[in-house]
């Protein structure tokens, strides 16, 4: 079949099952998501000789041991699968939902209702591990899902499909809610994007590249953010020992990941006694450091840093470096080159604490703590199908809730508008 038919086979089948699964009791659906999660760790070893042929493929390809990494599918990221499915199982069922209520002047009742959003389509790269953790948000909030992941992953993404699939038959949910678009032609892209009266929302997830042109080229919502410049800016009234350790974290715990710090930001009262014990850290790391010329007054082993570092989402061991003088140039720093995911700040002082929680505009703000817990599963969302840094209509790791919508449901006794 053509890119286009088999495209349309797939969401006509998610846009029928979602009807179903719209319908379906919270146990039900619980139900299926342990079932899920006990079926992944049981075929475990089926999936790692699926993502072995990926891997082997990706390192024929010459793709950068970051992304190699984001594919990487060992037993604990399986584990950390099975497990996430069993933490959105836990979670509340915000479809039936009823948010709010009122009775008018003439009698009516009026209420808000949360239903599901009906069909998401979602296109992702690298990362197979989106295929379970979106599928099961999508279950949870009784909408069905349309997967379209990367050529990179195709093994691993159609297997781990499969058992999800498979359990949801056993469990009484339709198989047809999971769907997965397993060409890999590109066209396939394009054309899911023109699929408007089938799918109800675009979530991409991945590369800047492809969310540009997914939401260029989209004629349904899209929930996305473009990358994940993030800052950790080191107040002139940081705990330096504790400086040190969220600093390091954010950057070399997983640094090809949207969440890792991509520029450090100093104050210069305490640049002194902080940057080189960092940088020694780093280099041993094998982090390459670029900073600005007061950085490397301090450290002059810094390589210098441009212009494009400032904006760089680098996803690798690289890291932009910067002297502030002030609070408000780090703030202002981060709003000129940051892309509004998260940023965080390093201080005892809960006045300046408070000011950059105020005042820096990005999906997720912290104080002395590492960027790299923005996460769904790390923020008890049981997991998320993706950040987003839109204001409209979710910003930051989206979850349950977010993949519901609210509809008025009006009770009345034989009114009628004079």
């Amino acid at each position: 079949m053509q890119a286009r038919e088999v495209v349309l086979e797939r969401v006509k089948k998610a846009k029928e099952a979602s009807r179903v699964l719209a319908r379906l009791s919270t146990e039900v659906k619980n139900r299926a998501l342990m079932t899920m999660a006990d079926l992944l760790e049981r075929k475990a070893e089926l999936i790692k000789e699926e993502n072995a042929k990926d891997l082997e493929c990706g390192k024929e390809k010459g793709l950068s041991s970051a992304l190699l990494d984001r594919l990487l599918l060992d037993d604990k990221r399986i584990k950390g699968m099975a497990d996430g499915l069993r933490e959105v199982a836990a979670l509340p069922d915000p479809v039936g939902e009823v948010v709010k209520m009122w009775k008018r002047p003439n009698g009516l009742q009026i209420g808000k209702l949360r239903v599901p959003l009906g069909v998401v389509a979602v296109i992702y790269e690298s990362r197979p591990n989106v295929t379970a953790d979106t599928a099961a948000l999508c279950v949870k909030s009784g909408n069905a899902i349309v997967l379209r992941g990367g050529s990179e992953a195709i093994h691993s993404n159609a297997v781990i499909a499969g058992i999800l699939q498979e359990a949801a038959r056993e469990s009484g949910v339709p198989a047809q809610a999971i769907q997965l678009i397993e060409t890999t032609d590109r066209e396939a892209v394009f054309h899911l994007l023109r699929m408007e009266g089938f799918v109800d929302l675009v979530v991409p997830r991945g590369g800047e590249g492809l969310i540009r042109f997914v939401a260029e080229n989209s004629r349904i919502p899209v929930v996305y953010h473009y990358k994940g410049v993030c800052h950790t800016f080191v107040d002139r009234d940081a705990d330096l020992d504790m400086a040190w350790n969220i600093a390091f974290n954010a950057k070399v715990q997983r640094p090809g990941v949207c969440n890792a710090m991509e520029t450090l930001l100093v104050h210069r009262d305490v640049a002194k006694a902080f940057l080189p014990e960092m940088a020694r850290r780093f280099e041993e790391a094998g982090v390459e450091l670029r900073g600005c010329p007061k950085a490397r007054e301090l450290v002059p082993q810094m390589k210098e840093a441009t212009e494009e570092d400032w904006y760089a989402e680098y996803l690798d061991l690289i890291l932009a470096v910067r002297v502030v003088d002030s609070f408000e140039e780090a703030v202002d720093h981060i709003h000129t080159y940051g892309s509004g995911h998260s940023e965080a700040i390093v201080t005892t002082n809960y006045a300046t604490a408070m000011r950059f929680l105020q005042e820096v505009d990005a999906a997720a703000v912290y104080v002395n703590a590492s960027t790299r817990f923005t996460d769904g599963y790390e923020f008890g969302l049981g997991a998320e199908m993706g950040i987003s840094t839109q204001k409209l209509h979710v910003r930051g790791p989206m979850g349950l809730e977010d993949l519901t919508c609210c509809k008025f449901v009006i009770l009345g006794q034989g009114q009628i508008r004079e």
